[in-house]
């Protein structure tokens, strides 16, 4: 039979830093649409409290600037929010401090972006310390950390021009990456693309599967977890039961989420590595690398009349 390790007794019940800070909210109604019925508390320490400040500034700075380029019109700000962006500065000026219209307003947002997905870092670090867990939520953050400064800051530092960089906006970055593959050769090619794609897809199959499998044994209680492990025919003994039967291997509560951490995590890192060699430093034609690895067949000639 399985065994549960003694309960930790070194949280507190009061408001101090390790204890269970403020009180929830009911919202029954959420619990229509799938989700817990339970908002907060929520811990204000000081990176968190970072992390919504510059987040709030660059998103003021965001909205601000796009807004003035429709001439504060709410209505044409609404119709072509989707294709409002913020631009970096052309490449005259390297890497140094454009005018704020020609750039300046894409540094000064980027830079607190920045500190804002890094405060949002050590907010979930330092918490996971202080209640005595691994830090793996924050560990798993550092993927999609990655591919953001690869993007936004070491590769246009690494070329010496900001304008390697993509804008600000929604179109503006799915603009940036088709460029991108297009500039150097189709991405199709690029191996570190194919690796995060492969995670990509991975990491959505296992999360629909785990997801599918414990939303089909709430009537067993699988949602509840320690209680319903210790008996035959409940909800985890099917699931692995399930798993056996139909994918040939045993997956358990823990190795399941072992998988969708890695294929999530290895998602932004190769995606990452793949976007910082897509240089002319590097490879600058990723097709023609693709005939030089064999993995392309080279265009045959056109025959001859």
């Amino acid at each position: 039979m399985a065994t549960m390790n003694p309960i930790p007794t070194d949280l507190e019940l009061g408001p101090a830093s390790k204890g269970r800070i403020g009180k929830a909210v009911e919202l029954p109604i959420l619990e229509n649409f799938g989700l817990d019925s339970q908002i907060g508390p929520t811990f204000l320490g000081f990176w968190n409290i970072l992390a919504y400040i510059t987040g709030g500034i660059f998103t003021f700075i965001w909205l601000t600037v796009m807004a003035a380029q429709v001439s504060w019109n709410p209505v044409a700000f609404a119709k072509y929010f989707f294709v409002l962006q913020i631009d970096p500065p052309s490449s005259y000026y390297g890497l140094g401090f454009a005018p704020l219209e020609q750039g300046g307003w894409w540094l000064i947002s980027t830079f607190f972006l920045t500190i804002s997905i890094l405060a949002w870092f050590m907010f979930l670090f330092t918490r996971a310390r202080t209640l005595g867990i691994r830090p793996y939520l924050a560990y798993g953050f550092t993927g999609a950390i990655l591919l953001y400064l690869v993007i936004y800051i070491i590769r246009p530092m690494w070329m010496a021009d900001w304008s390697e960089a993509p804008p600000h906006g929604i179109k503006a970055l799915l603009d940036w990456t088709n460029n991108v593959s297009v500039r150097y050769g189709n991405f199709y090619y690029n191996p570190f693309h194919m690796l995060s794609i492969f995670f990509l897809l991975g990491s959505t199959v296992l999360l629909a599967m785990h997801a599918g499998t414990i939303w089909a044994l709430e009537k067993y209680a699988a949602h509840e977890e320690w209680d319903e492990l210790q008996a035959p025919g409940t909800g985890t003994e099917r699931a692995q039961l399930f798993w056996r039967w139909c994918m040939g291997f045993n997956a358990n509560a823990y190795s399941i989420h072992l998988w969708a951490f890695w294929f999530a995590w290895l998602c932004g890192v190769t995606g990452a590595i793949g976007i910082f060699v897509s240089m002319p430093d590097f490879v600058n034609n990723w097709f023609q690398w693709g005939i030089e690895a064999g993995i392309v067949y080279p265009e045959s000639p056109m025959p001859q009349p």
